[in-house]
């Protein structure tokens, strides 16, 4: 089943990672992958009026699951943390991609970033838990998203119950 996908990412100092990763299943033959639909536009598209809160909801609307990829300063995102706590209040499952070897066509791999799913926790059996104990994570690189991330996104979305 294709799944309509949000995706939270740090356009700035990622974005020419992110179009690869966004873009890796289009090249395939066809029936080799099971395409997502991206429900956003890249990040840029929060700046136009009407104010980014309401963007970010519009775009969550009708998604079964974030895709959070992360590279160096993704972690210190307020949008980002916005997007992640957003999408766990309304029942989206969630994961994690690293995106720090994936090699900028300009500026080559970059360091390693904190996980964002560090920054938030919930109680559970009076204990703090991360939601990177909750939700999982990947290396694209180390993990071969190009030939994994239909089954990472559809797995997320069975853990969310969509």
């Amino acid at each position: 089943m294709a799944r309509k996908v949000f995706f939270s990412f740090h356009y700035a100092r990622d974005v020419r990672r992110i179009v690869q990763i966004r873009n890796s299943w289009v090249i395939r033959a066809k029936g080799e992958a099971q395409p997502f639909y991206d429900a956003a536009d890249f990040e840029e598209a929060k700046q136009r009026a009407g104010g980014i809160e309401k963007w970010i909801e519009q775009q969550l609307k009708g998604t079964s699951v974030t895709v959070v990829l992360f590279g160096a300063e993704t972690f210190e995102r307020q949008w980002v943390q916005h997007e992640i706590k957003r999408s766990y209040e309304l029942g989206k499952g969630i994961l994690a991609i690293d995106i720090h070897k994936v090699k900028d066509p300009q500026l080559g791999a970059d360091v390693q970033g904190k996980n964002p799913l560090d920054y938030w926790h919930v109680e559970l059996d009076g204990r703090n838990v991360p939601f990177s104990s909750l939700y999982k994570t990947y290396d694209w690189v180390d993990h071969d998203g190009y030939h994994n991330i239909s089954d990472w996104i559809e797995e997320a979305a069975r853990a969310a119950g969509r």
